[in-house]
């Protein structure tokens, strides 16, 4: 009995604790449900919560949403017609993930995936696999910049892990090699490296906008987002040079340079009346649609960034100091004789003993030896201050990247040497620019007028600076005239039906030793028509070696056929009659 009673409560004993165990065991699975309802309602819910929905929304756009940039579009530059000089036209980058590539991609595949991809993008596949595993370990890694559209799209098509494209802008320059110097280039992104591109970048560049985007593991594009910001395109810009003009000013330009085998040369062509340049030109070009023609050296703008002593160009400059300063008038006579004059110790010679010379003989001889005479009589600092007013040593309002001011001298005591050589365009050195501005001038009746290659709405007038009375403008503008007759240096300039006036310039180059022998800058500047100017214009052939290296046998003649296609372009009327 006692045995009986002791294995019921053992069983009474086990039935409670079985049931114990089947109640926990109830309980708990009961409470999983209600702790999954828990846990879902602070993921879903509660946005404070550690690692809640915010955190997790967070985590998973930090692997899948991307922003991307959206390139602007950089404005246009056309001439003052509208003329496009510089456009934008979309094309397809083609850019690489290397990491994702790798892991998504098995090793027996990739090889003939990368030979496809560079078929596709004209690329050597050797090079190609070699830069792709270089960076086997980086997210980005650009393939090939700026394939035309249709091209680009061959590429995508491919569909390779990791390979996607993006759109940029590639600028494209109507005008090529005519216009180069003056719109400049840019270089693979977009930034511009030379001329107006350089000069205004910030204004044509506008501001790239973003987007939003969701991609898949390999990289793909699978929803756009919208835009966060919007690309805000370039302003377009409109310059002064006419390109009508501006071909006559290069084909002429370029003729010169070939026919006298010049080392180079540059034009450059005013509106006197407002300072805007019409046309700007020089050699040697480049195309600046071919970045790799290009050669150093050949992408400056020498006619804002090399300079040059003017030599006798300097000389209407000196005449209208002297006219100004009451001691000379056109008609006063200077005596040249016996042809030569020494200063210093150096002998300055005239090609023939001129005798009694007016000033106005002196400028269509280029004497050398009245010219002296003249500056010896004249103070030299006020010289010098004119030949700044004029605009010598001092950047022009185009305030061009790399433009030169030029040197002139500023000294407490001249020797007469020194002073005779500055007279006659020596001793300091100019732009082409600087000096088409000085001859702007005396066809302005004496107002220097800002030189300017940006088309705005400015008042300019405001800016206009007086050099010299309207008389002793006017005055050299006849002298002038005579250089251009017959009997002057520079009747190669001559116009049928116009009356030019102008003056050439011959200077010998500067080497290590001094003034070279046989190495020269040819010149011509005037303007025209003589009696009621329009334009002026400046050419410059440096280092001619053939046909001749005077500036009245090299410059002028280039001068007269540039001029004469621009007045009729322009509908200059003839000044008088052409005799048939």
């Amino acid at each position: 009995m006692t045995a009986k009673r002791k294995r019921s409560k053992e069983t009474i004993s086990q039935n409670t604790y079985f049931k114990s165990r089947f109640v926990l065991v109830s309980i708990v699975l009961a409470m999983l449900p209600i702790a999954l309802i828990v846990r879902f309602t602070v993921l879903q819910v509660l946005p404070q919560a550690e690692q809640g929905y915010s955190f997790l929304q967070r985590q998973g756009d930090a692997r899948s949403v991307r922003t991307e940039e959206i390139p602007a579009f950089r404005g246009m530059i056309t001439d003052r017609n509208g003329d496009p000089l510089a456009v934008s036209t979309p094309m397809t980058t083609i850019v690489m993930n290397p990491r994702r590539f790798f892991s998504t991609v098995d090793s027996s595949e990739r090889e003939a995936l990368l030979e496809r991809l560079a078929g596709s993008a004209g690329l050597n596949s050797a090079e190609l696999k070699q830069r792709v595993e270089n960076a086997r370990n980086r997210q980005f890694l650009y393939i090939v910049r700026k394939l035309p559209p249709p091209q680009g799209d061959e590429v995508l098509a491919l569909r390779i892990p990791g390979v996607r494209g993006q759109t940029e802008y590639q600028r494209y320059y109507p005008a090529g090699e005519v216009a180069a110097h003056v719109v400049g280039f840019t270089d693979i992104d977009d930034n511009g490296q030379e001329g107006v591109e350089l000069l205004l970048n910030e204004r044509l560049s506008g501001h790239a906008g973003q987007r939003t985007v969701v991609r898949d593991l390999l990289g793909n594009t699978i929803r756009d987002l919208g835009q966060t910001a919007p690309a805000e395109a370039g302003e377009n810009v409109r310059l002064t040079i006419d390109m009508r003009l501006q071909y006559i000013a290069y084909r002429e330009l370029k003729a010169a340079v070939t026919r006298h085998q010049a080392s180079g040369g540059s034009i450059v062509v005013v509106d006197i009346t407002n300072g805007e340049i019409l046309a700007m030109a020089n050699q040697p070009s480049f195309n600046p649609n071919n970045r790799a023609s290009f050669i150093p050296g050949t992408t400056r703008n020498r006619a804002l960034t090399d300079v040059f002593e003017p030599g006798s160009t300097a000389k209407p400059l000196t005449m209208s100091y002297a006219l100004d300063s009451g001691q000379f008038t056109a008609d006063s006579v200077i005596s040249t004789a016996p042809g030569w004059i020494v200063v210093d110790g150096k002998t300055l010679l005239d090609p023939v003993n001129y005798g009694d010379m007016t000033l106005t003989r002196i400028i269509t001889k280029s004497s050398q030896v009245g010219t002296t005479k003249i500056a010896l009589e004249l103070d030299p600092n006020d010289v010098r201050d004119r030949f700044y007013q004029f605009g010598f040593g001092q950047q022009t309002w185009a305030s061009f990247p790399g433009e030169s001011i030029g040197v002139i001298p500023d000294r407490f005591e001249w020797r007469d040497i020194e002073r005779a050589n500055f007279a006659f365009g020596y001793g300091f050195n100019v732009t082409a620019t600087q000096l088409v501005g000085a001859y702007a001038t005396l066809a302005n009746q004496g107002v220097r007028p800002p030189l300017h290659l940006i088309d705005e709405d400015y008042d300019f007038s405001r800016d206009n600076v007086r050099v010299t009375s309207p008389q002793t403008a006017q005055a050299i503008i006849e002298m002038m005239s005579t250089v251009t007759s017959d009997e002057g240096s520079g009747r190669g300039a001559q116009i049928p039906g116009y009356d030019i006036a102008g003056k050439t310039g011959t200077a010998h180059k500067v080497g290590r030793g001094g003034y070279l022998g046989d190495s020269y800058t040819a010149l011509f500047a005037g303007v025209a028509p003589s009696d009621r100017p329009r334009l002026a214009a400046v050419i410059v052939i440096d280092e001619p070696t053939a046909g001749g290296h005077f500036g009245g046998q090299v410059a002028a003649p280039a001068f007269g056929r540039v001029m004469a296609d621009a007045l009729r372009l322009l509908n200059v009327p003839p000044t008088r009659e052409t005799l048939r």
